[in-house]
């Protein structure tokens, strides 16, 4: 596995610990419905969700929640739908990005609620 493969699992197991700390029940991760994968789906009270982790290793110029694209999202939706419908979900579903960065030792986690699509 490439490096920044092991630096995307870290990043999904910040977001992880993250999430259960602000409250979140976990799940699911690496949800997979045809060519879409949902990294982490959690509940917080009646909400569902769907969360897509970005991680970086340095400080790029973009946002870095901008670099999830239009393909992305549509393929995320799709599988979230999907688990929804055959879990039978009666619950609202929140589309979040969680951001991780890492500068030097430290990790700046940024939680992006409702960041790109809801249904």
């Amino acid at each position: 596995m490439g490096s920044h493969n092991e630096f995307g699992k870290e990043g999904e197991e910040l977001a992880t610990a993250y999430l259960v700390e602000k409250g979140y029940r976990i799940i699911c991760r690496n949800y997979r419905y045809l060519k879409g994968e949902i990294d982490i789906i959690a509940q917080k009270g009646n909400i569902i969700a769907i969360i897509e982790v970005k991680s970086r290793s340095s400080a790029y110029f973009e946002n870095i929640a901008e670099t999830v694209s239009k393909k992305k999202i549509r393929l995320l939706v799709t599988a979230a739908d999907y688990y929804v419908n055959t879990n039978k979900f009666e619950r609202e579903v929140r589309f979040d990005i969680i951001t991780i960065l890492k500068k030097k030792n430290k990790f700046l986690i940024e939680h992006l609620e409702d960041a790109f699509y809801h249904f």
